[in-house]
C-alpha cells in the first residue's frame, strides 16, 4: 500500500536548494507527508532543470547559483527563525550554510558536506584538507554548547540511513547470537556492543544493477544519480575508518595530523580504488572505495577509546558498484585523467530494468558476515513515488526521514545520522526502501583467492584490509 499518512505538518517555509536527482525525487514525499502547500516551497537551482512542471504545481522557482557573494541575498528574503533549507546542491558549502541558518534561527538538512565550487581539486590545500574528515571537523567545529537550531548533516541513503541499517543489524546479531533483546542507549554502549559481537569490518556495500536499452556514449558519465557529484566524490582521496585489528598499514596511505582521527586516506582517487565486497543477490563483486562521510561517522561512533590507535574500532568504508553505464563512465574518466566528460546524463524514466541493492556488511561475528539493507526495484520504486528510480528514492526517503526529525526535534544544534534514534528514522522510511534483507553469508575476500597469482594475502585473518583490497 502506498504510505500516505502526514508525518509532521509543518507550517513554515522551506527553501530546496539544488534540484537535480534527489530534488526531483524528495518532492513528492515532502508534499505527501509534512503537510506542505506548493506556496511553502521555494526552489532554487542555477540551472532550471524541470522548473516547468514545478512551476505548474504552484512552486516558486529561482534559476540562480548561490555564491559566497550572494548567500544572504538569496536566502534571507525566504528563510527566517523557524523555517528550514534543505541543501541538495554542489559546489556550495555546508559549512557557510549552517553558519548562516544558525544565525537566522532556521532549521538545516543537507546529504553531504560540500565545499564551495573548485574546492575539491583546489592545488592550495594538502590531500588531507580535500577529505571527507577534513569537511566534518569543520562542521563539528561549528557546534556550542547549549540549545541551537537543529542542523541534521548528511543524512541521505549513504551517508544518513547506512548508520541506522548498521544499529539495527546489529541488533539482529545480538538476537541470534542470545546476547541481548533492548538497544543500547549510548554511544559507548553501542561500541560495546560492536566490540562484544566481534564485528572487525563495516562495509556499505551497493550494487546498482539499474539499465537503461540508451546506453552509455562515448564522451558521456551516465550514472543513477547526479553526475557532477560522483565525480567530485570520485576524485577526492579514497578514506575509510581504520580498525583496531589491522596490522598492515597501506604503503599508499596516510593520517590525519588533528580531529579524531578516526580515518585514514589513501593517496589516489577513490574511483581509482577497488575492494571486495559482496551482496546477497549481486554476490562477490569488486567495488570502488569511494569516500563518504559514513566510513568516518560510523568508525568513530563506534570506537571504544581515542585517537589512532583505540581500544576497539571497526574499520568502515563504502564499497560501491554502481550501474554497469556508471562503471564504464569512470573508466573513461580515469582515462582522461580524471577530466569529467562534456556530456553528463542522468537515468531516471528511461531505465527498464534492475534494482539498488543498498545495505551493510558487517563482518567478523561468530556465524559469518552478515549483510541488512533495502532490496528495491525500480518498479517498486516508479509505484511508490514519481518522478523517482531505486537509487534516488533511496535517498529522498532518508531525507524526509531526517526532516521530519528535525521538526519534531528543532532546538538539537548540529547533528550527525549515528546520533539520532535509529527506530524513530527506519519507522518513516521502510515504507519507501523495498524488501528489507537480512542475511548471512559465509564469504570472506580469500574465497578463491591466491591460487592462481601466489598473492601476497593475510590468511591468519581475513578481515585485514590488504584481503579486500584489488591491487
Amino acid at each position: 500500500m502506498k504510505p500516505d499518512r502526514t508525518l509532521h505538518a509543518f507550517g513554515g517555509r522551506l527553501v530546496m536548494l539544488g534540484f537535480g536527482c534527489v530534488g526531483h525525487g524528495a518532492l513528492p514525499l515532502l508534499l505527501r507527508h509534512l503537510g506542505l502547500r506548493p506556496g511553502q516551497i521555494t526552489i532554487v537551482d542555477p540551472r532550471a532543470s524541470g522548473f516547468e512542471a514545478a512551476r505548474a504545481a504552484g512552486l516558486a522557482c529561482v534559476a540562480q547559483a548561490v555564491t559566497p557573494r550572494n548567500l544572504h541575498e538569496v536566502l534571507a528574503p525566504r528563510l527566517a527563525a523557524g523555517d528550514l533549507l534543505l541543501n541538495l546542491s554542489v559546489d556550495v558549502s555546508s559549512l557557510a550554510l549552517l553558519q548562516w541558518c544558525r544565525d537566522a534561527g532556521a532549521l538545516y538538512l543537507d546529504t553531504c558536506i560540500e565545499p564551495w565550487a573548485g574546492g575539491y581539486l583546489d592545488p592550495a590545500l594538502s590531500t588531507s584538507e580535500r577529505s571527507n574528515h577534513a569537511l566534518r571537523e569543520a562542521v563539528l567545529a561549528l557546534r556550542r554548547p547549549g540549545p541551537a537550531p537543529t542542523a541534521v548533516i548528511t543524512h541521505g541513503a549513504n551517508p544518513g540511513l547506512a548508520s541506522h541499517f548498521v544499529k539495527r543489524a546489529l541488533l539482529n546479531l545480538a538476537a541470534d547470537a542470545g546476547l541481548r533483546e533492548t538497544a543500547p542507549t549510548s554511544r559507548e554502549a553501542w561500541a560495546r556492543l560492536a566490540q562484544d559481537l566481534g564485528v572487525r569490518v563495516i562495509h556499505v556495500a551497493e550494487r546498482d544493477t539499474q539499465l537503461s536499452p540508451v546506453r552509455k556514449a562515448a564522451g558521456e558519465f551516465v550514472n543513477t544519480w547526479s553526475a557532477e557529484a560522483f565525480v567530485d566524490e570520485g576524485t577526492q582521496p579514497a578514506e575509510l575508518g581504520w580498525g583496531s585489528h589491522e596490522r598492515h598499514f597501506p604503503p599508499d596511505a596516510a593520517r590525519h595530523d588533528r580531529g579524531t582521527q578516526a580515518a585514514i586516506y589513501l593517496t589516489r582517487p577513490g574511483a581509482g580504488t577497488r575492494v571486495r565486497s559482496w551482496t546477497p543477490l549481486g554476490g562477490p563483486m569488486h567495488a570502488f572505495l569511494v569516500t563518504h562521510a559514513e566510513s568516518i561517522s560510523i568508525a568513530d561512533y563506534l570506537t571504544l577509546g581515542a585517537g589512532p590507535t583505540p581500544i576497539y574500532r571497526p574499520t568502515v568504508h563504502y564499497a560501491y558498484h554502481p550501474c554497469d553505464d556508471a562503471v564504464l563512465s569512470l573508466h573513461e574518466l580515469a582515462g582522461h585523467n580524471w577530466r569529467i566528460q562534456e556530456h553528463l546524463r542522468v537515468l531516471r524514466d528511461e531505465i527498464d530494468s534492475g534494482i539498488d541493492e543498498l545495505g551493510v556488511l558487517l563482518m567478523g561475528a561468530a556465524r559469518g558476515a552478515y549483510w541488512y539493507g533495502s532490496q528495491l526495484s525500480i518498479g517498486q520504486a516508479r509505484a511508490l513515488a514519481p518522478d523517482n528510480s531505486a537509487t534516488s528514492l533511496q535517498v529522498a526517503a532518508g531525507v524526509l526521514a531526517g526532516i521530519v526529525w528535525a521538526l519534531k526535534h528543532p532546538q538539537c544544534g548540529i547533528v550527525e545520522p549515528d546520533e539520532m534514534p535509529f527506530d524513530e528514522v527506519l519507522a518513516s522510511t521502510t515504507p519507501y526502501l523495498g524488501p528489507m534483507a537480512g542475511v548471512y553469508t559465509d564469504w570472506t575476500p580469500l574465497v578463491d583467492r591466491g591460487w592462481l597469482f601466489g598473492e601476497d594475502l593475510d590468511r591468519d585473518d581475513p578481515w585485514q584490509f590488504k584481503n579486500f583490497r584489488v591491487n
